[in-house]
């Protein structure tokens, strides 16, 4: 009899976690085996386990399914397993019987064995289909629609009773699963029942005050015979769980979630026996054993509790069953072989042949293979009517045949170069280190490719960026790209986003736009559209020089809705790439549109050539009543049919890549929703009617099946060009030879697109993460089209050629597609820049700063300053650091840095380099910063704090948007940058100026055999005598000196002693350490003197007059000032006259 005086708790079992480092995972279901001394549980990762007796020893684990495991059940030959998605059953050893999923399980909860005994199973869950389930053969029987979602299933001896979410519980026929009777059980939700021959019991929720769930404090029954319900249970403590016994057929066990066990007749509810187990947590669940002799208990703390009488505990209903184990291990004696002969060891006699023993006259080679042949070969052979004929030049000796079977030895992984410094000083010592360096890059780029291999080849796998004490502008990335377009840096957050940004940068109608919207007069801080115009003038210039979309990143993180998305990656550290990827595209195709709406005559041009324009037609299965919704799409993901049945062997249809993609547009589905005529949830059935088609076509690939996965594995399945016919709502896709017989017939409209390019993820195995690529056909974004596809490979900063049907082949193993972009044929090589015609300049000529005693700029006239082709500024930039470096110290005490130090564009100034005004800036903006600011590097930067915020600052402070902006049109107008060491401030504020444009000071008094490029400082002190950056720098004084540096070199240049000031400079710096004396006063350091404000008339201060806004000059004390302020002494010496000696003698 059940919990007699002899019960007690006989075994606890703490979960064995599922990994080593691991902790243990609560189950989701348990189970006692009906046949052997087994109980059986599953977790919430689809891991089933079994152990063994009352000792509860581990004996099987095995992956039963997807997810959780919602349920089991025992038969004899092993046990079935319900996931979410999927039925499973394996043997008691773990070994698979079968498996099946279907597209139409998606949310599976229960089972049950069905009136054909334990040959048949009825599937169910919250979802409006069930399915019946031959065992024996493991294929679907039977697929039947249900109105009802099931949460549990119990079969008693006549009917099967399902559980649904509404509280109620639904008594169906276990031969036709028709409805016989439904019993609302509980107001809410049903937690616990189960069924044993003429009785259902449950408990469960209600809904109390709060909007609270509490769990009712009575447990329900239901006679099947008589179909009544009968009086209720009482159970204070709150009824969590009820099991029937399974051999006393009114009698049921009442569990409450803190462990209090009563055991109730239901003829007789008002005695009952109770005990409590000792649990230190809440129970998850309960299950009792066939026989009756045992009850298992699960706790929040992963435990298992086993209950029973000590002297007759046991599992099966009948007889037990041996379990079966595996064969203990042969110990075998020791040996010392300090003392016995290795002789004395017996070899093993066989009294068989041994498959290996093979007779000597029948091993030979068969299938080497043949000799590779050079592609300039095979073009220049004659023609003959047998084949062809033509000289074979082998590098090798003559006579002599090629061993084709010697394997080629890769490298596992691609090394990094060495950095620029490096090179640098080995050049000085070898003119010949650099050709060596390079002909290791040639070896590299010459390493054949195949995505039809095993393995990821090297081109495809992570690159990463190396530091040295120089940080990131130290890194050779010239070494992983010799082409002439460029790569993106890494190192950036949220640069996941690159291969994407490639690809529409190739796309000539969405290039066109974001230039031509780049240039009008929008000063949205959040347009992307702009901050995208910004990058692809960057790739451009660049022509195959590193890049970095620093600034549309920024913009992009600090959107607000970037993050609710799920699109920022310090926000989903584990997310899949290629979904965020294929979010991102969505959402920043979207951005565009309404950024491009947003400027005057806020067209729908962006809209045209992205958006599909459809009708979406919804149709009640029910009542027929049918409403429409207009709408468009941006993105269109790929939907791949599948079978109504995946059994095994089955064989997925091999539809084209058209076909797909026909389905996808127009999109046919059936799903449950809201009926406004039938006023409850129905099958609705959708259907999309397309009016238009765009000029650009982007596909996100949604590879989230096996099933697709297959269809890429098609070799050619992605065609280079497709055509599309749209008719009567329509939409109609050829590809091949079908695409080439509708041109040559012209009896339809058809639109011509050519495949621009697609991003893939690469799935480099476990040692290393996966990461994204672009593969592009460059040879549609050229201005005259070359003839030919020039695909090619960007991962990240490394670019190299590759051929087309290396782009076009995937690998389900490591190689997949995720977002593919089609343009129309007729708009391929159309670059408009037209752009640069119509930039709108005013921005260069307003000045919002209305405190004019603070001016330390003069904006230019707008009639008679007007900057053009050729026209010198000055520039000079300060930085702040918004991160700081991570440096490691390796075992040999060297300095490793892991992540160099950030930096963050804070003030930008540009003077005018010629004219009346020569000297006088016209640009002076602070940079509002968005980002934590780590460092002000005050000494460096002259910034302090408040100068940045908004709230504190009195600085002209600006949107980084707005500064950048005018750099960019004077970029584009033609102006020559020049400044002193260029090449970082270029670099932090993300522009890239073409060489022409650039004057730098730094390239002008440097010789190369010195290894050392001079400071602005000690330049200014040695040749204009000027002090600066005495204590910390200042934009405008350093501009102004770089430019006054610019005059002296030229005034050198003519006279023609250029190279002997140069050697003359190096030779006091050898003196001075490189450095110019530190000035003093009275002991201490001069301080610092702020640039000063320019008057409404251009003087210093609000009433001295002058000829512009300058730095006061720093001398040392003593030394009189000179005429001419910059020259070289004070006795007024001029290039070309005196002695012809040097100045600096």
């Amino acid at each position: 009899m059940a919990f007699d005086a002899d019960w007690e708790e006989v075994g606890r079992l703490l979960l064995p976690p599922p990994a080593p480092q691991t902790l243990p995972t609560p189950i989701q279901t348990l189970a006692f085996d009906g046949s052997q001394e087994l109980l059986w549980t599953g977790n919430e990762f689809g891991r089933v386990s079994s152990f063994c007796g009352m000792e509860l020893q581990r004996y099987t684990s095995f992956k039963g399914g997807d997810g959780p495991i919602r349920q089991l059940l025992v038969h004899e030959k092993g046990v079935i397993t319900l996931a979410s998605k999927g039925v499973h059953m394996a043997m008691r050893r773990g070994a698979p019987l079968w498996h099946i999923v279907h597209d139409e399980m998606k949310d599976l909860r229960c089972m049950s064995y069905t009136s054909k005994g334990a040959s048949e199973i009825l599937v169910a869950g919250l979802q409006d289909q069930m399915f019946t389930v031959d065992v024996e053969k493991g294929t679907i029987i039977k697929q039947l629609p249900t109105p009802d979602h099931y949460t549990i299933m119990k079969k008693s001896s006549r009917y099967i009773c399902a559980a649904t979410q509404k509280g109620s519980v639904n008594v169906l026929d276990p031969t036709n699963f028709t409805l016989i009777r439904s019993w609302n059980a509980h107001q809410s939700l049903i937690n616990d029942m189960d069924a044993q021959t003429d009785f259902v019991v449950t408990c469960g929720y209600s809904l109390r005050q709060q909007q609270s769930y509490m769990l009712d404090p009575l447990v329900n029954a239901f006679d099947l015979k008589n179909m009544v319900s009968l009086s209720p249970i009482p159970f204070p403590a709150g009824a969590a769980y009820v099991r029937m016994h399974p051999r006393m057929s009114s009698t049921c066990i009442i569990v409450s979630q803190q462990g209090q066990i009563h055991v109730v007749d239901l003829m007789n509810v008002n005695t009952s026996t109770v005990r409590h187990a000792n649990v230190m947590t809440y129970l998850s669940m309960i299950e009792i054993a066939p026989s009756g002799e045992a009850i298992g208990l699960a706790d929040a703390e992963c435990n298992i509790h086993l209950w029973g009488s000590p002297s007759r505990i046991r599992f099966a209903a009948e007889v037990s069953q041996p379990s079966e184990f595996p064969d203990s291990e042969e110990v075998h004696p020791h040996v010392d072989w300090t003392l016995e002969p290795l002789s004395t060891i017996g070899m093993p006699f066989y009294r068989e042949q041994l498959l290996s023993a093979w007779p000597s006259h029948m091993i030979f080679e068969v299938g080497a293979p043949p000799p590779k042949l050079d592609h300039q070969l095979m073009t220049s052979f004659k023609p003959m009517e047998w084949g062809g004929y033509g000289r074979l030049a082998r590098p090798g000796q003559r006579n002599v045949i090629e061993n084709t079977r010697a394997t080629e030895t890769t490298a596992t992984s691609l090394q990094a170069p060495k950095f620029l410094s490096e090179k640098a000083r080995e050049s000085a010592n070898d003119s010949s280190g650099e050709r060596r360096i390079s002909d290791v890059a040639d070896a590299i780029g010459a390493t054949e490719l195949s995505s039809l291999k095993a393995e990821v080849p090297l081109m495809y796998r992570n690159v990463e960026i190396k530091y040295s004490k120089f940080g990131v502008d130290d890194f050779d990335f010239g070494y992983y790209n010799k082409t002439a377009y460029s790569g993106l840096e890494i190192h950036i957050s949220n640069s996941y986003a690159n291969p994407l940004l490639q690809v529409l940068h190739f796309i000539p109608l969405i290039r066109n736009l974001a230039l031509q919207h780049a240039a009008t007069s929008c000063l949205n801080e959040s347009c992307l559209l702009c901050e995208m115009g910004f990058l692809f003038d960057m790739l451009e210039k660049a022509e195959g020089s590193i890049c970095q979309a620093t600034n549309l990143l920024k913009t992009f993180s600090n959107h607000p809705q970037a993050a609710p998305l799920g699109l920022l990656e310090e926000d989903a550290p584990g997310a899949a790439l290629t979904i965020m990827l294929q979010g991102l595209t969505r959402f920043l195709l979207d951005r565009l549109a309404q950024d491009w709406r947003s400027v005057p005559p806020h067209s729908l041009a962006f809209e045209q050539v992205l958006s599909t324009a459809a009708t979406t037609s919804i149709r009640c299965m029910n009542c027929r009543s049918e409403h429409t919704r207009p709408g468009s799409t941006y993105v269109t993901e790929l939907s791949y049919p599948l079978p109504k049945l995946i059994v095994r062997n089955a064989r997925a249809p091999k539809q084209s890549f058209s076909q797909v993609l026909k389905a996808s547009v127009e999109r046919e589905t059936t799903t449950r929703g809201w009926c406004s005529r039938c006023q409850r949830y129905q099958s609705l059935a959708t259907r999309k009617t397309i009016h238009s088609v765009p000029a650009v076509l982007v596909l996100n690939a949604a590879i989230n099946s096996p099933e697709a996965r297959q269809y890429w594995a098609i070799p050619g399945w992605l065609p280079e060009e497709i055509g599309v016919i749209l008719e009567n709502g329509q939409f109609f896709c050829y590809q091949g030879e079908d695409l080439k017989f509708h041109i040559q017939r012209g009896s339809h409209n058809i639109t011509i697109y050519s495949l621009i390019g697609l991003t893939a993820d690469i799935d480099s195995g476990q040692h290393q993460k996966s990461h994204l690529v672009s593969l592009v056909n460059v040879a549609h974004s050229q201005p005259v089209a070359p003839g030919e596809s020039q695909w090619h490979l960007f991962n990240d900063f490394l670019v190299r050629p590759i051929k087309s049907e290396e782009a076009l082949a995937f690998n389900t193993s490591w190689k997949l597609p995720s977002v593919i972009a089609y343009q129309v044929k007729a708009a391929n090589n159309r670059i408009d820049n037209t752009w640069k015609l119509n930039l709108d300049t005013s921005i260069l000529y307003m000045d919002e700063n209305t405190n004019l005693s603070e001016k330390t700029y003069r904006p230019l006239d707008r009639h008679h300053e007007a900057p053009g082709e050729g026209t010198i500024v000055a520039l000079d930039t300060e930085f702040v650091a918004v991160r700081q470096p991570e440096i490691e110290v390796n075992s040999e005490g060297e300095r490793e840095t892991i992540r160099p130090i950030v930096y963050a564009l804070a003030r930008v100034s540009v003077i005018r380099g010629s004219g009346e005004d020569e000297g006088v800036p016209f640009i002076d903006d602070y940079i509002a910063s968005k980002e934590h600011i780590v460092d002000y590097l005050t000494s460096y930067s002259g910034i302090v704090h408040g100068d940045l915020d908004p709230r504190l600052s009195k600085r002209n402070l600006l949107p980084l948007k707005v500064t950048y902006k005018k750099l960019w049109i004077l970029l584009n107008l033609g102006c020559k940058f020049l400044g002193h060491g260029l090449k970082q401030d270029f670099r932090v504020t993300n522009i890239h100026v073409p060489k022409s444009q650039v004057i730098d000071t730094i390239n002008f008094f440097y010789v190369k055999e010195r290894l050392r490029k001079l400071s602005l400082a000690f330049l200014a002190w040695c040749i204009l005598k000027e002090n600066i950056q005495l204590e910390t720098h200042d934009s405008i004084e350093d501009a102004r000196t770089a430019l006054k540096l610019y005059k002296k070199y030229l005034e050198y240049q003519d006279a023609g002693i250029l190279e002997q000031i140069i050697q003359d400079i190096y030779e006091k710096g050898k003196e001075t350490n490189y450095k110019p004396p530190a000035m003093k006063k009275d002991g201490h350091l001069i301080e610092r003197t702020e640039t000063p404000p320019i008057g409404p008339l251009g003087g210093h201060g609000p009433s001295t007059p002058g000829p512009g806004p300058t730095t006061p000059v720093r001398r040392p004390l003593g030394l009189a000032p000179t005429a001419g302020g910059s020259a070289l002494s004070g006795s007024g010496w001029s290039p070309g006259k005196g002695l012809g000696g040097s100045p600096l003698r």
